[in-house]
């Protein structure tokens, strides 16, 4: 009685633990009917913005991020191949409903032994993990498990085992071609990868082979020899089930079967004698390259778009369907070119995303470098989550100008206290208070975190969330200098409120979607507020800084990005080791972002800077897509005016529009600072963001101004640090202290605009400038972070007052 008690709690226990499982994981499932893709005729047809025919959609089945168009109906596939498949993959196919149960426990004692939860899956429930749950990446999770074979018996209700069997060989992947033409996905990219022919025509030797490829095809396709004898054992399983004679099987085994790319040597038993693989690139020379079609990024984020929206069904039924999208196509030409002609780092690719910042209208998207000879179907505009350096730093100085900063206000660009501890890429620091204009322009780190600190990193945090980012809870003051993932699209949609007066608008690819007369889907407009007109504007101005106030000797970041004619602002970002490359910049009509790194995120060369590589191809893609358009300009809202300071022309909110305090406030110092310049310990790597930039634009650099005097060189970012623990770090609040103002210059409505806005080459035959004991930072003009010229005099010809806050001048005489 006990033991029947036993049986009956653990078959209770059982029950509960299927039931909770169903609450916390079977909510919100795909929708299974999207496997129905083979019975799909329709073909729907993209327009663009203006109402030009951009191309058109076809059904097809992705198993994670490889995509297969090339689809294939059961009578248009070898009889052989099915029944190998069903034999190496799933004996019990036609029997199970779903879920193979003998399977499962195989699977599940391989997980107990080996702590290893892969195993025992049917074909139905690859089908499952390749095509629906896509997005946890071949994860094994009990989650993926028990969705896996709940989808398993809705499909096995839904779909008959031909239907199922069919998806299977259409979406499942066969291995890497490599130069150039990316994965074999499916039978039809199969049978012409590895024999060169229709899969329609592959005989039973053929069929076993690429069966016993499926589980590791990568592996096994340069050991031909070692892993012969599978073929033989699945041979003879085959026979065992009936699907072949043994007549055939020895038949098969006996056929010289010669893969792509190797010379092989028989004897007449079906012995292999010999094997070399001759040829790696055999596989890809059988495979047609694919034709780039225009806007090929644009199209397929489009279609994954609008499944989520109006379902595969709807996209791709008879009768056509029109989409009137959101792209470009001269914006998209244009950023197809900037791509083609890119020039990046060896093994690099890109994203290039470019929106509307007046709606939200995605206008051109990129996926890769093109160009390179690679085919990938990976979309890094929209898909890749990559670090995202200093870009990050406009987003969290104009929320430091929403709280009341002003771009005159100071922090102190000298080394912290506690266990968190950036440098500047330099590794040294001046130990004197600088404006926040001068460090943004400079994107220096010290400063950036003391603001962090006075902001506050959970308003900051929401802020960003508000912009559409998703920062990390646990990020600390990392946050700060780019400890945040985001992709190109998302950082061009960050960006856009600078271009608008402060509406953060989601991104979307559709206006509108119809059948005949019938309406699909409208796209709402979701739009947020994130900054005020003024604050907006004033940000603006900061990275407007950025791009026009320093010239590449004086280290200028960001001068690449300059549009004769029109207005730019933006932001470059480099992160730890260079493994990512970043420029984000708006103009009045486009909002961009560019991304440069490895798809298998290494490092770059250390000589890889975010200036050189990532500002011109935004200027390339954005003044194309800016072609033949009416220029427009930037306006400042009501409540903004200008004063020069330290040299620059900045933006204020009027007198009463919400500022702290005089013209200058500043952080305190913290304990003990180090007034000298801070030198990184040798054995110490640096271990903050920074951005390298670039080095001063000559045309015939002589020997000697290939070492210029410190003064001169470039003030590149800092790398993305590993972000430790920051609670020791204790935020220092900043006091504001009142300080005479300077001369006022008129309020204005519209940005002034830099006239030189291309900078003059340098002369090759100029003296190199001696280089100083210390190194210098030079604003721009000539003064010093206290805002003095070398002879003690401010720009304007006023006396600094030593008891003013950081060498302000006092006002003229009246």
């Amino acid at each position: 009685m006990r033991f029947l008690y036993g049986v009956l709690a653990l078959i209770l226990i059982g029950l509960l633990g299927v039931l909770g499982a169903f609450l916390l994981w079977g909510r919100n499932l795909p929708d299974v009917a999207d496997l129905d893709v083979l019975e799909f005729s329709g073909q729907t047809r993209v327009f663009d913005r203006n109402g030009q025919f951009v191309g058109t959609l076809t059904p097809s089945l992705s198993s994670g991020y490889r995509v297969n168009r090339d689809l294939r109906t059961l009578d248009k596939i070898s009889d052989y191949t099915e029944k190998a498949v069903v034999t190496s993959e799933d004996r019990r196919f036609y029997e199970h409903s779903g879920v193979d149960l003998i399977g499962v426990t195989r699977g599940l004692v391989k997980g107990l032994l080996r702590n290893d939860l892969e195993g025992g899956s049917s074909i139905t429930q690859q089908v499952v993990k390749n095509t629906l749950l896509a997005e946890y990446n071949q994860a094994r999770t009990p989650e993926r498990k028990f969705k896996e074979a709940v989808l398993a018996f809705q499909v096995e209700r839904n779909f008959n085992k031909g239907e199922i069997l069919n998806a299977y060989l259409n979406v499942i992947y066969w291995g890497t071609a490599g130069h150039g033409k990316g994965d074999i996905v499916g039978v039809a990219n199969a049978a012409r990868a590895y024999f060169g022919q229709d899969a329609a025509t592959l005989n039973l030797a053929q069929s076993v082979y690429l069966a016993t490829l499926i589980p590791a095809p990568n592996r096994r396709y340069p050991r031909l020899e070692e892993y012969r004898p599978l073929m033989r054992n699945l041979l003879d399983r085959m026979v065992e089930d009936g699907r072949v004679t043994k007549a055939e099987a020895d038949a098969a085994w006996r056929y010289p079967l010669t893969p792509a790319g190797w010379r092989t040597r028989y004897d007449a038993s079906g012995k292999l004698l010999s094997a070399t693989l001759v040829n790696e690139g055999a596989r890809a020379a059988n495979l047609p390259r694919a034709q780039t079609q225009v806007a090929e990024s644009f199209l397929g984020a489009l279609e994954r778009d609008l499944i989520q929206k109006v379902g595969r069904k709807a996209l791709f039924s008879s009768g056509g369907v029109r989409v009137d999208a959101t792209l470009d196509l001269a914006a998209q030409r244009a950023a197809e070119a900037a791509s083609r002609n890119a020039r990046v780092p060896g093994g690099a690719t890109l994203g290039i995303a470019l929106t509307d910042p007046a709606s939200g209208d995605i206008l051109a998207l990129v996926g890769q470098k093109y160009g390179d000879g690679i085919d990938e179907e990976w979309n890094n505009a929209t898909q890749a989550r990559r670090q995202v350096g200093s870009s990050i730093k406009p987003l969290l100085y104009t929320t430091a100008l929403e709280k009341g900063w002003k771009q005159s206000d100071t922090a102190l660009d000298a080394p912290l206290t506690g266990e968190y501890q950036p440098k500047n890429y330099s590794g040294t620091s001046s130990g004197r208070q600088v404006t926040l204009r001068y460090a943004l322009d400079h994107s220096l780190n010290l400063p950036t975190v003391r603001l962090a600190q006075d902001v506050g990193l959970n308003d900051f945090a929401g802020k960003l969330r508000t912009l559409g980012l998703s920062p990390n809870d646990n990020a600390g003051l990392p946050l700060a200098i780019g400890a945040l993932e985001a992709s190109p699209l998302q950082m061009a949609a960050a960006y856009a409120p600078f271009a608008n007066g402060g509406t953060y608008h989601e991104p979307r690819y559709v206006h509108k979607v119809t059948k005949g007369t019938q309406v699909l889907y409208t796209a709402p407009d979701t739009s947020t507020r994130a900054w005020d007109e003024q604050t907006a504007f004033l940000g603006l101005d900061m990275i407007r800084g950025v791009v026009n106030d320093l010239t590449p000797r004086q280290g200028g970041l960001g001068w690449r990005a300059r549009i004769p004619g029109w207005d730019v602002g933006g932001k470059t970002g480099t992160t730890n080791d260079v493994k990512d490359l970043w420029f984000v910049g708006v103009t009045p009509r486009v909002s961009a972002a560019v991304w440069v790194g490895r798809s298998d995120s290494k490092a770059m060369p250390q000589n890889a800077y975010s200036g050189d590589i990532a500002a011109p191809i935004w200027q390339s893609a954005v003044s194309g897509a800016l072609a033949n358009k009416p220029h427009a300009a930037f306006k400042a809202p009501s409540g903004i005016e200008y004063r020069w300071v330290r040299g620059v022309n900045m933006a204020f909110k009027s007198e009463g529009g919400g500022g702290i305090g005089g013209w200058f406030r500043r952080t305190p110092a913290p304990p003990a600072p180090d007034p000298t310049p801070a030198q990184p310990e040798p054995e110490q790597p640096t271990d903050a963001p920074a951005e390298p930039e670039p080095a001063p634009d000559v045309t015939e650099p002589q020997p000697e101004e290939q070492t210029p005097a410190p003064e001169e060189l470039p003030q590149p970012e800092d790398l993305q640090p590993t972000p430790p623990d920051t609670s020791t770090s204790t935020p220092t609040p900043a006091t504001p202290t009142p300080a005479p103002e300077q001369p006022t210059a008129p309020p204005v409505d519209e940005v002034p605009v830099p006239e030189d806005v291309q900078p003059l080459p340098d002369d090759p035959t100029a003296e190199p400038t001696p280089a100083p004991e210390t190194p210098t930072d030079d604003f721009g003009d000539g003064t010093a972070p206290d805002g003095t010229t070398p002879d003690g005099t401010v720009p304007d010809g006023s006396v600094p007052d030593s008891a003013l806050p950081d060498g302000a001048a006092l006002p003229d005489a009246p």
